[in-house]
């Protein structure tokens, strides 16, 4: 499919699910103006606690020990976990409260081949079991529950799951548990995400679930454009979640907004709220660049969308936003874009809204982009 710019203005002011009361001005402040706090007044480095960055060594015990020594300034302002230059094998590792984690430049946390450095976790109230199948799943690889108060953030250091040995494992059939993410908050709140790489997630790369007042910025996620089912940024169940000015490049769906699976979701009862997602560049081979669902069980309302770019993925909103859901979705606008270049060789090109096939089509052109831009 030919590149297409397509600029969005999303307000949902009806809910989709359980209705919603207006965000108090007090979280309207924070969601507009929401920074990093300024620098911790402990500093701790991960080679203090026997890390060794060769790419070999394995550190899973040397952060679970840093991170268990800074928990003792949590009372006095927070401390910050500093990586260095270097490659960090780790299996997964929860964070503390008031922590900020640092990877500078050149800095690479590399998530461990041995699916036994992966913990074992329950199954997401919301979702019953796990990604891909029932029961149990891994744990993330890098984690944080009931937390406040966390900054995970860098000069552009990475974060890597190496996810292929676990997407050979799904398409075999050898999976004992679900597939980890690379990063995820549960119950968690004033959490700031910046300035990292996050590459080849087992399944989704950055994952807030029954968290509030959640910043994601200037983060750059890729996956192979052939790995199965592997999202970027899916907020789950969260509340007052800012997305922007960041570069998604993922097989599935680059951004999902989600809030539980069936009877669990609906009994869980909590929805996805007050979203705002802003100048971001998406690509999707094989899914929806932002996707609202599947699993939606608790509700969606309140998100708006401006300034996304969707470069040569297979679906895009609002075609795929609005599958299964069009009579339940009000107040779209769909303001139009301007093309690239690539779109514009077409001489009847004209990127706007249309119905072929009795579907309808936005911000795509009928002439140059049917079918590869169609519904399928």
């Amino acid at each position: 499919m030919k590149r297409l710019v397509v600029v969005l203005a999303l307000v949902l002011a009806a809910a989709l699910g359980p209705a919603t009361a207006p965000a108090p001005a007090r979280a309207q402040l924070r969601r507009d103006h929401q920074a990093p706090p300024g620098p911790r007044p402990h500093s701790v480095t991960i080679t203090e606690f026997g890390a060794v960055g060769d790419g070999r060594t394995l550190n899973t015990v040397p952060f679970q020990n840093a991170v268990f020594y800074v928990r003792s300034f949590a009372d006095k302002g927070g401390a910050q976990l500093y990586v260095p230059r270097g490659r960090w094998l780790t299996g997964s590792f929860n964070l503390t409260s008031h922590l900020t984690l640092y990877l500078e430049e050149g800095a690479v946390i590399v998530g461990a081949k041995d699916s036994s450095q992966w913990l074992i976790v329950e199954p997401l109230p919301s979702y019953g079991q796990g990604l891909d199948l029932p029961g149990p799943r891994h744990q993330s690889l890098i984690s944080g529950y009931n937390l406040t108060d966390v900054v995970i953030t860098g000069n552009n250091g990475v974060i890597d799951g190496q996810g292929l040995v676990w997407w050979q494992w799904l398409r075999s059939h050898e999976l004992n548990h679900s597939r980890p993410n690379l990063l995820e908050f549960l119950y968690s709140e004033d959490i700031v995400i910046s300035n990292l790489t996050f590459l080849n997630s087992p399944a989704w790369s950055i994952h807030p679930v029954y968290c509030s007042n959640v910043k994601v910025h200037n983060v750059t996620i890729k996956t192979s454009l052939d790995a199965p089912l592997t999202d970027g940024i899916v907020p789950d169940s969260c509340s007052n979640l800012c997305i922007e000015d960041s570069t998604i490049s993922v097989s599935h769906e680059a951004i999902s907004l989600k809030s539980g699976w069936d009877r669990y979701g609906i009994s869980f009862g909590r929805p996805t709220s007050d979203i705002r997602i802003s100048r971001v560049d998406l690509l999707s081979s094989s899914g929806a660049a932002l996707a609202f669902g599947s699993e939606m069980s608790g509700g969606i309302s309140d998100i708006h969308v401006n300034h996304l770019r969707i470069h040569d993925s297979s679906k895009g909103p609002p075609e795929e936003v609005l599958v299964g859901i069009a009579e339940e979705l009000l107040g779209v606008l769909v303001e139009e874009g301007e093309p690239e270049a690539e779109a514009q060789e077409c001489p009847n090109h004209r990127p706007s809204s249309f119905e072929k096939d009795g579907q309808m089509f936005y911000g795509d052109c009928e002439h140059c982009l049917y079918p590869a831009s169609g519904n399928d």
